[in-house]
């Protein structure tokens, strides 16, 4: 499938989602199908996971604690798509993220439950609240000195302006312009070190605006709140397909770098399970079958690795 028209058919799906955060009472389930299913009983798009079978020797890892009750309970920001939003019942979780931990948990003998949560709310609450954490997690030296990751796939960070760049922006030189960034992103504190530069270098500050949710993030570009916004790759692109031709990209894509499963600090074991049950979806196809559904392919790795030295 090829980008373009899967963000074609994504699209009307960001309606219920965004009423739903506006409003803030989202949900959360797992069907354990290929695709969720709305109050009518209408199946939104996603990967048929079905199929996926359990991988027994990599089940016997999963620590006793996780797979008592059966589910692999994993915290996510279901404001970032295309790697995880709400369908149109503005309840159910979706996107190549959501597709992937089905995928993962099924193999580790589990069922995955996907819990809605503030994107900087999820890593302190991994080994706790959550088993795991999936969204888009950028893997740095200062968030592995808190917890480890997984490698699962890799994106650089796309500037984001209204259609035709009003505003002059240079993603060169942002001083004295209003930037939009979801919070706790390493796209907030690259803008951050930006600003610092900025006054270094006796320039004007930017004005940075800040918010969780990235649909509000999007929102404050297509409004004139903010000149541009700092994102994700693949939610950059989302970004622009399904606000109808209100946005464009800026230069090249900035520093690729791969994303992660985030893991209680210094649960070896539990690491290692994960790691097993993404390798095994990567090498028997899998997880390039889930990225090719939602478009994202150009982001797929061919190795999972803990805490990996070279993350680039």
């Amino acid at each position: 499938m090829q980008q373009k028209n899967m963000f074609r058919n994504l699209a009307a799906l960001v309606l219920g989602a965004s009423l739903c955060l506006a409003a803030g009472a989202c949900g959360t389930s797992d069907d354990g199908d290929g695709g969720a299913k709305n109050a009518e009983g209408k199946t939104t798009q996603g990967y048929d996971v079905t199929k996926v079978e359990t991988v027994d020797e990599i089940a016997a890892l999963v620590p006793d604690d996780v797979k008592s009750d059966g589910r692999l309970t994993v915290g996510m920001d279901t404001s970032y798509a295309p790697a995880e939003f709400l369908a149109e019942d503005g309840r159910t979780p979706v996107g190549y993220d959501v597709d992937l931990s089905k995928a993962l948990a099924k193999v580790m003998g589990l069922e995955a439950e996907d819990k809605v949560a503030s994107f900087d709310l999820i890593i302190p609450a991994v080994g706790s609240k959550y088993d795991i954490g999936i969204s888009s997690f950028t893997i740095t030296p200062e968030r592995m000195g808190a917890v480890d990751f997984v490698s699962m796939y890799k994106a650089g960070s796309t500037w984001v302006t209204k259609k035709g760049n009003p505003d002059g922006i240079d993603p060169k030189d942002v001083c004295g312009q209003t930037i939009a960034v979801q919070t706790a992103t390493t796209q907030e504190e690259e803008v951050a070190a930006l600003n610092e530069q900025c006054k270094a270098d006796g320039k004007e500050e930017i004005e940075v605006l800040t918010n969780k949710l990235q649909t509000d993030v999007t929102t404050n570009v297509t409004t004139g709140k903010a000149s541009a916004f700092y994102a994700d790759t693949p939610v950059s692109g989302y970004a622009i397909a399904q606000t109808d031709g209100q946005l464009e990209t800026l230069g090249e894509d900035v520093g690729v770098t791969k994303q992660g499963i985030v893991v209680k600090k210094g649960d070896k074991q539990m690491a290692e399970a994960v790691r097993k049950a993404m390798q095994h979806l990567m090498d028997d196809g899998t997880y390039e079958a889930i990225l090719e559904e939602w478009g994202v392919q150009g982001g797929a790795i061919d190795k999972a690795e803990i805490n990996p030295t070279d993350t680039k």
